[in-house]
């Protein structure tokens, strides 16, 4: 699917059709978009909790109460659904697991220095945000939101409906997974699958301010 074909056909999914699931080839690609995801100096300071089965929904869905239940049965009906969580604060045992990453992956066999360069910048901007800014968790979202966008871009090249949900109670879910002990927190959940024909939100066309309102070309 064409890039521009791709971004006029996704949207807001409201309601999906419970008797389709994503096939396991899909899936996989999904799973590759968190995991490749941009991060500030590849901090990579995020987890996912991913419910396919009717049982992980149905505790995701726990989230959905009161004023959000309106989300409740996009979770319940969806194909899957993931709570995107953001670590609370990177710890050195953090910052050592993303460093052995790097060079297990081969980053720097070209040259070794690298290695220590590569470690002080990100230890640099983390210490900047925590002594300076001294907003570290917001930085940390921040980088949860960067994962959303490519996320739901390439769910929508891939054909998949996806819809993103802040209308979600944190910290119930916090508490239902057992996400602070973790040094984590909930922020938001993407649900997918595929759309209901009773969808009212599929055949509204996409709205978006013009051009001219947006770009200053210089």
């Amino acid at each position: 699917m064409q890039l521009i074909e791709a971004l006029q056909r996704r949207y807001a999914t409201k309601a999906f059709d419970s008797t389709k699931k994503l096939p396991n080839v899909v899936i996989e690609q999904l799973f590759a978009l968190l995991r490749l995801s941009p991060s500030s100096t590849n901090i990579q300071p995020w987890h996912f909790v991913v419910a396919s089965t009717e049982e992980g929904k149905a505790r995701l869905a726990k989230g959905a109460g009161g004023s959000y239940s309106y989300n409740k049965s996009k979770i319940l009906d969806a194909s899957h659904v993931v709570l995107f969580c953001a670590r609370t604060q990177i710890d050195d045992e953090h910052l050592q697991k993303v460093l052995a990453a790097e060079e297990r992956d081969g980053r720097f066999t070209a040259k070794p220095e690298v290695k220590a360069a590569a470690h002080n910048t990100r230890l640099a901007y983390l210490n900047e945000h925590k002594f300076i800014k001294k907003d570290v968790p917001h930085w940390l979202e921040k980088q949860i939101y960067l994962n959303l966008g490519s996320f739901l871009l390439g769910a929508g090249l891939l054909g998949i409906d996806a819809v993103p949900m802040e209308g979600i109670d944190q910290a119930l879910l916090d508490a239902e997974f057992g996400l602070n002990e973790r040094d984590l927190t909930a922020v938001t959940a993407v649900a997918l699958g595929y759309r209901a024909d009773t969808d009212f939100n599929a055949g509204l066309p996409k709205s978006r301010l013009a051009a001219d309102d947006i770009f200053t070309l210089i």
